[in-house]
C-alpha cells in the first residue's frame, strides 16, 4: 500500500491521506473545492466549486499515476440536489469514460462546501 501526497491539491484537513494506491487501484479521499495555494474555498457557486474539485482530483490522480480516463467508480456528494444539473455538466467534461457513479445530497459538507467527489481508478 502506498500513500499519495501532492502539493498540487489541498492538504488533508484531518488524519487521512489524499489517496492510497493498493492492488492496482487508487482510492482518493473526497475532494472539496479548496484552493491548494490558499486553503480557502474556491467560489460560492456549484460551477466554480465543481471546477476546483476536478482540478484537485486531477492533481491527486496524476500524483498516483492515474487519470480521469482510468476512473472506475466515483462517489459524489452535493449539499443541494437542485445543483445536480449544473454539477453534472462540469462532471461530464472530465469523466468522459463514464465510470460507475453514485451521487447523493447530504446535509452538510466540510467547510461549507457545495460539492465533494471521491474516485476509485486504475493505476
Amino acid at each position: 500500500m502506498k500513500k499519495i501526497a501532492t502539493t498540487n491539491a489541498p492538504a488533508a484537513i484531518g488524519p487521512y491521506s489524499q489517496a492510497v494506491v493498493c492492488g492496482g487501484l487508487v482510492y482518493t479521499s473526497g475532494q472539496i473545492a479548496l484552493d491548494p495555494a490558499t486553503a480557502a474555498l474556491a467560489g460560492d457557486d456549484i460551477v466554480t466549486q465543481t471546477e476546483q474539485v476536478m482540478k484537485n482530483l486531477d492533481a491527486v490522480l496524476t500524483a498516483a499515476g492515474s487519470s480521469f480516463e482510468k476512473a472506475v467508480k466515483t462517489t459524489c456528494f452535493l449539499a443541494n440536489i437542485s445543483d445536480f444539473a449544473a454539477f453534472n455538466e462540469i462532471y461530464g467534461k472530465y469523466f468522459t469514460s463514464k465510470p460507475a457513479r453514485s451521487c447523493v445530497a447530504v446535509k452538510d459538507l466540510p467547510k461549507g462546501a457545495l460539492v465533494e467527489v471521491e474516485v476509485i481508478a486504475e493505476v
